[in-house]
């Protein structure tokens, strides 16, 4: 007897396992047949995820099963499987993007995929259509369009979190593909630069993100995501002309007066292209865009050429190798203010003009991405950044950034956690009329970024980042005619570690609670310390005992999805507190004779509130696009208590307004961009609404006009834009738009007139 219970026992796992069934499987993206990593597959209350190569196995007891596949940016699938016992059964699968735009697929919040609805931070995305179907030659026209993002000369802020910087410094990061892309020695974006041919996404991150990606993530991240060949060969081809009509003042139209010499009408024309395609183990994309411009303002105007080839070799399933390039030549002109505020308008003021005579900017950027047998993600990133800016008015400068970062990225599946890791380092050159003199920097940083998901609803998320910082420049500077200051062997350094952290809840089926905190760090730029130029009505002197700037943001959010019948969409409500110490501006410090210089003004505080509504779907018989936002901050000076402000000397040489606001804000934004698209037709409309800039600095109104455009302006300004296009079968369409339809008169930044009414005609043919 004991013989034959001592043999059931050891034949029972057997018999067992005997009824148990393998389920397998690869799941592809539908359109480029890729493997896709980190897939979710669960069956019978089990579940698993792909691995590196996007295969899958799970062990399940005999039986009918509904197989769910979930992965982050596509479309959630089920599948029947009939599973025998004993025997194998293949499943493969292909996902389609996603149409719910909560399910959005960014990585700029934590440098790995994840649904816009579960990140833990405010974060907008942009899509390439608003880009074409607004006509952006630069991404800056379109970035104006989301919530709370105003950029004022050249230079981005986020919910207030920056002013006018004089082309010197940013608090926004700007990004492609991950790795910085602010010209090296001011910290300014070249918009020109950034490839609208060939983007498959914007992200902004809003807030303080130096924890993520370092030093000018202080107001938070622009990150341009440029895009690759899908299943099918694609062929973008788009040429486009815009002319501005006359002003209200038609005695400030300069152009078309031969007696004058000038330009006959001012005028912007380009073409763009992008041919992607896939070839074997080849990725390809050809990208090209020129433009020419001869601005409403006197003597502005820019050429350039960008042409942007990209590659991509698969070795195999686990191993990818990169390498994408960038070349921008061309020469520009502009001026700083103009000559008054009724005919002059539109002219340059006495010596406010420079000009561009060439220019040469180029990124080229080698990547390598491994997943090793354990999925776990290695990834190299790199560029290196040349620019040559010859100047008018001894203005020229040469910079040269390299950048390498090595990212290791661990999915802890079972557990619910991605862990991310990885080290930085930034070595710079830049020689420069500007700084008389050269100057080397070095940037060193390590990261740690954890990401975890419990009870399938809360996502938790943290990260710590340590930057080093030195720079090497001349052991002494003149700051003055007869003044000079001395840096012990020409030698700054400094390290500062810093945090974020964040929580996203998800209460409901489209409800998501978010509470966050992040801190910020910005380090002076070579030329916010050692710039040393002349300019309209003054001179920008060095500053090099400049110290870096520290903050902080907080905020509390939800995120409410909704349904229309087909037409879908979220609301977001944030309300925000940000802070700065040791805030950096650029402040008047002499009247006799005029000088600017980077100061730190001291300590800030910009709180706020934002409602916005993102949506799209079909509504009636066509489909409707929509992306709206109303933003309201209180930027102040921090002052200690029983402190009374003070407008003057504590802030250079004084602010326009007398109490304590910020200069360069606005209190209240308000967006608005709408498309309807029906058969072959389309509709749009875009309205952007600024209340009065405040504040400003005070020398400004000594500007001929400034102070009485102000005061006859003082109740911000309203722009409405209006566009319609028709389709010509599958290929061809044809794009009519108009630029400040009212005509409205008004000014960005002070002395600096935009532009009246304009008209653009665009073809777009698509292959």
């Amino acid at each position: 007897m004991r013989p034959l219970i001592t043999l059931f026992l050891f034949s029972l796992p057997v018999y067992l396992f005997s009824q148990n069934a393998t389920l397998q499987g690869t799941v592809t993206d539908i359109s480029s047949g890729e493997t896709l990593a980190g897939v979710t597959v669960r069956a019978g209350g089990r579940g698993t995820a792909t691995d590196a190569l996007g295969q899958y196995q799970l062990e399940l007891p005999a039986g009918n099963y509904e197989v769910t596949f979930n992965y982050t940016g596509y479309e959630d699938r089920g599948l029947a499987a009939r599973l025998q016992a004993g025997k194998t059964t293949t499943l493969d699968v292909q996902l389609g993007d996603a149409n719910n735009l909560l399910q959005q697929a960014t990585v700029t919040a934590g440098k790995h995929e994840k649904p816009l609805g579960e990140v833990t931070v405010s974060l907008d995305v942009l899509r390439p259509r608003l880009l074409e179907n607004v006509n952006s030659s630069q991404v800056d026209e379109s970035l104006v369009k989301i919530p709370g993002v105003s950029i004022l000369d050249g230079q981005a802020s986020i919910r207030g979190g920056a002013g006018f910087s004089y082309g010197a410094g940013t608090r926004v990061l700007m990004l492609v593909d991950d790795i910085p892309a602010l010209q090296v020695d001011a910290g300014y974006p070249n918009w020109s630069d950034y490839p609208v041919e060939n983007i498959s996404q914007i992200e902004v991150l809003k807030g303080a993100a130096s924890a993520l990606y370092g030093s000018s993530a202080m107001n938070g991240i622009i990150n341009i995501r440029t895009g690759f060949a899908k299943d099918k060969p694609e062929t973008n081809v788009a040429v486009f002309s815009e002319v501005w009509g006359n002003p209200k003042n038609e005695e400030a139209k300069w152009w078309g007066d031969p007696d004058t010499g000038g330009i006959r009408l001012p005028i912007e024309t380009g073409f763009s292209f992008a041919h992607r395609r896939k070839e074997g183990k080849w990725d390809i994309v050809l990208g090209s865009y020129g433009l020419y411009r001869d601005s409403y303002n006197k003597d502005t105007y820019n050429r350039y050429m960008r042409v942007t080839p990209n590659l991509r070799y698969r070795v195999n399933e686990r191993l990818s190798l990169g390498l994408n390039t960038n070349f921008n030549f061309g020469r520009s002109g502009s001026f700083f203010t103009w000559a008054d505020d009724s005919t002059g308008i539109y002219r340059p003021g006495n010596g406010s003009a420079t000009y561009t005579k060439g220019r040469l900017r180029f990124m080229i950027d080698p990547s390598v991405q491994y997943f090793d047998n354990g999925g776990n993600r290695h990834k190299f990133l790199g560029r290196y950044f040349y620019v040559h800016n010859n100047n008018s008015d001894n203005q020229s400068n040469d910079s040269r950034m390299l950048y390498g970062e090595y990212q290791y990225q661990r999915p802890m599946n079972s557990i619910g956690l991605v862990a991310t890791a990885g080290i930085v380092a930034i070595r710079s050159s830049v020689k420069a009329e500007l700084y008389n003199g050269d100057f080397n920097s070095q940037n060193y940083a390590g990261y740690l970024q954890l990401d975890y998901k419990a009870f399938n609803r809360l996502n938790l998320s943290g990260g710590v980042r340590y930057e080093r910082n030195i720079q090497h420049s001349p052991e002494i500077i003149q700051t003055g005619p007869m003044e000079f200051d001395t840096l012990d062997n020409g030698i700054t350094k400094e390290g500062k570690p810093v945090y974020r952290i964040g929580a996203n809840y998800q209460a409901g089926r489209a409800t998501f609670f978010r509470v966050s905190y992040g801190q910020g760090y910005r380090y002076p730029t070579i030329a916010e310390r050692f710039i040393d130029t002349g300019f309209g009505i003054g001179r920008v002197a060095p500053n090099p005992r400049l110290v870096s700037e520290t903050g902080w943001t907080a905020e509390l959010g939800v995120k409410q999805g909704f349904a229309l019948g087909k037409w879908q969409g979220f609301i977001d409500l944030t309300t925000f507190l940000q802070e700065y110490s040791q805030m950096m501006e650029f402040s008047l410090t002499k009247i006799i004779p005029i000088v600017f210089k980077s100061t730190n003004v001291g300590d800030t505080r910009i709180r706020g509130f934002e409602a916005s509504i993102t949506g799209q779907g079909e509504l009636g018989k066509g489909t409707l696009y929509l992306l709206t936002g109303y933003t309201v901050i209180e930027p102040k000076y921090k002052l200690k208590p029983g402190e009374v402000f003070d407008p003057t000397p504590i802030v250079g040489y004084g602010s326009s307004d007398s109490t304590n606001v910020l200069k360069y804000r606005y209190r209240n934004m308000f967006k608005w961009d709408a498309e309807y698209a029906i058969g072959a037709f389309s509709f749009g409309t875009s309205v952007q609404y600024n209340s009065q800039m405040e504040a400003i600095d005070k020398i400004f109104e000594l500007i001929p006009g400034v102070q009485s455009f102000r005061s006859q302006h003082d109740n911000g300004f309203t722009v409405v834009d209006l566009r319609m296009s028709r389709k010509f079968g599958t290929h061809l369409k044809v794009s009519a738009l108009c630029g400040n339809l009212l005509n409205a008169v008004y000014s960005v930044r002070p002395a600096l007139l935009e532009g009246p009414r304009s008209y653009t005609l665009r073809f777009d043919w698509k292959m």
